[in-house]
């Protein structure tokens, strides 16, 4: 559906989205990068756990929720992609830091 066009001379980082390492550009939003990888849901809902994916890209609906670097609740629009970053497709509410409440 979405694709990266080919650019031999843009520097990549590289970015573990849902367990697989990915090599991206930098200066890339995460949702982009979850678009272009071929993920069509990055979050579910948590009272009916619908699926959910990137809709307005420019942060205002939340639809792109995603756990980033193991907090949950960011939106994936708005964050552009770091080297190491951790990124998971979030289930429902997302983990809760310190794995209590």
């Amino acid at each position: 559906m979405f694709k990266q066009l080919p650019n031999s001379g843009i520097e990549t980082v590289e970015v573990i989205l849902n367990r697989q390492k990915v090599r991206v550009p930098l200066n890339t939003t995460v949702a982009a990068m979850a678009l272009v990888q071929g993920l069509r849901v990055t979050r579910t809902t948590p009272v009916s756990g619908s699926p959910r994916a990137p809709f307005c890209m420019m942060g205002v609906c939340y639809e792109c929720l995603m756990v980033i670097d193991g907090k949950a609740n960011q939106r994936a629009c708005a964050t552009y992609v770091k080297q190491g970053m951790r990124v998971e497709t979030q289930q429902g509410a997302g983990p809760v830091l310190g794995g209590t409440l």
